[in-house]
């Protein structure tokens, strides 16, 4: 556990919504979500903070301030395990439901009576919040299908969430038994963006792992699997558990697997070039392996940040930070591209503001040479795909990315309406994550892919691979056909804060399953090439 700001936060948060369940003093409880909010885009570490400038943060005091101690020195909040063992922790389960806050679960326990989330499942069913005040029918069936969608994903973790887990352990188990081979294998060496269980190769007996995982019990909800085999068969056993079932099927019926040192020359036998795991998915690889492959994208080719947010929205931290640390990193640009106005609860800018934040770019731009800044906006597609500004202010900006915010429980008709005139627009540059997922919270609203991707091609659209590891979005298991088609893809972390460059690792990860190459990546354009790109782009649409 890391008792860094988020994690701070996360205790007042909690504590704000579970006293509201229990009707506590409104004005207190507010105290405590505002803090929380205030401590998540804190950009500087709570730790190395004296407590008098802790307590001068605007939104802490005293009283937060002391609290805010209580957590760095001992990891707890008193007053916050109070309300946790007094609250069943069904009910506690229920702040994870999307669409229901603190007032109608307090509702659901004390006036229902219902302390589980099987048990408002059932309610749900019956049609029996119905019955109550601020249950309508409409509520009730997205109270049931949120958490329908979230009980077919217990035990389902975001591959970036488990990732150093994972390699711990794996380091743990190679640590302590250095005679026995030892492999990660799976879901994980597959770099699927959803790991439901990990699974080890490994020449120890059964006994010897089953030991190993009494006696270190995993703090981790995670399914762990040891694979057992023999030396002469570990080979063979690490390539069919690292393939799909469709990608293992096809080899089989083509090529007879028998015992190698190593995966590299299990494929020379079979005269193939070495195809990585991660790239085992689909049988047309196989068919496709036989041609000459072109280096898949790699973190290091990435040469920009594009699609990120600063202060002027509900970004962390400011313009000139978040240049520094591109210009630290080594990135030739950044494409800053905060909300636009529709998006109010996330500080969308105005006409008025948009132009104080392209002065501020300008003179940072004087300052940084030869980096650039450029000119960005996420405008929100409107329910009638229109963008969010006017012609005049459109034009304004480099670039535009386009994405859905808003309204998005509408079915393919409507999302495609929305979509396909967004894409149309002659000043959306690049459409951003195209069905609006949350990788184990939201299904994305349901979209034709192949329109989407066609259209893109015909209106020299990008298409985002939105790197953040709770969106990986367009799914990467499309991006072959936008690739047949010509599309341009562009991995972007979406940042909200420096902090955030960090998840373009795992866009490229996804990225790198569909075998995108840098050249067909536009955030791996070097800055000369993106900027005829733009002034092509522009010239062509006439704007």
């Amino acid at each position: 556990m890391t008792i860094d700001n988020d994690y701070i936060a996360e205790q007042f948060s909690l504590l704000g919504k579970l006293m509201d369940i229990h009707g506590e003093n409104s004005f207190k409880t507010k105290s405590y979500s505002v803090a929380a909010y205030t401590l998540e885009k804190l950009p500087s570490p709570l730790r190395e903070l004296p407590p008098g400038k802790i307590t001068s943060i605007k939104g802490i005091g005293d009283a937060i301030g002391k609290k805010i101690q209580e957590i760095l020195q001992t990891g707890e909040l008193s007053l916050l395990q109070q309300y946790i063992s007094s609250t069943p922790p069904g009910v506690i389960e229920m702040l994870h439901i999307k669409g229901l806050g603190p007032k109608k679960i307090a509702t659901i326990w004390k006036e229902m009576e219902i302390e589980s989330v099987g048990e408002l499942l059932y309610a749900c069913q019956e049609n029996r919040l119905l019955l109550f005040k601020g249950f309508g029918e409409k509520t009730q069936q997205n109270v049931r299908e949120a958490i329908e969608f979230r009980l077919r994903h217990v035990g389902s973790h975001l591959f970036a969430d488990i990732e150093d887990y994972a390699l711990l352990l794996d380091a743990q188990l190679k640590k302590t038994f250095p005679t026995e081979q030892w492999a990660l294998t799976g879901d994980f060496r597959r770099q699927l963006e959803v790991i439901t269980r990990l699974q080890w190769i490994t020449t120890a007996l059964p006994e010897t792992t089953q030991a190993f995982l009494t006696t270190n019990a995993p703090d981790e909800v995670v399914a762990i699997e040891f694979i057992h085999t023999t030396p002469e068969d570990f080979t063979r056993t690490l390539f069919e558990t690292s393939c799909s079932s469709e990608f293992l099927q096809a080899w089989r019926e083509k090529i007879h697997t028998p015992h190698y040192i190593s995966e590299e020359s299990l494929f020379e036998s079979a005269n193939l070039p070495f195809i990585p795991p991660f790239r085992r998915e689909q049988k047309i690889i196989l068919e496709q392996a036989a041609l000459p492959l072109s280096p898949v994208i790699e973190t290091t080719d990435i040469r920009a940040i594009i699609h990120s947010h600063s202060k002027w929205s509900d970004g962390s931290n400011t313009l000139g930070e978040m240049a520094a640390a591109c210009i630290e990193k080594g990135f030739e640009y950044l494409v800053i591209s905060d909300h636009s106005k529709t998006a109010f609860y996330a500080n969308g800018l105005k006409e008025d503001r948009l132009r104080e934040q392209h002065a501020e770019i300008d003179e940072l731009n004087r300052k940084l040479a030869p980096f650039v800044i450029f000119k960005s906006i996420e405008s929100d597609i409107l329910n009638d795909g229109a963008l969010d500004y006017s012609d005049d202010i459109l034009s304004t900006f480099d670039l535009v990315i386009a994405s859905v915010h808003s309204n998005l429980k509408m079915n393919e008709e409507k999302a495609m309406m929305r979509l396909l005139r967004a894409i149309e627009n002659p000043y959306t540059t690049i459409l951003g994550h195209l069905t609006g997922r949350l990788l184990l919270s939201r299904p994305g609203y349901p979209v034709d892919h192949k329109k989407i991707i066609d259209a893109c091609v015909a209106n020299k659209v990008a298409i985002e691979l939105n790197a953040h590891p709770r969106r990986l979005d367009m799914d990467w298991r499309w991006i072959g056909y936008a690739l047949d088609k010509g599309a341009l893809i562009s991995i972007d972390p979406d940042a909200h804060s420096t902090a955030g460059y960090k998840d373009i690792r795992y866009g490229v990860l996804a990225a790198q399953k569909a075998g995108l190459t840098p050249e067909h990546n536009l955030s791996s354009f070097n800055l000369k090439k993106f900027r005829t790109f733009l002034e092509n782009r522009k010239k062509m649409k006439g704007i």
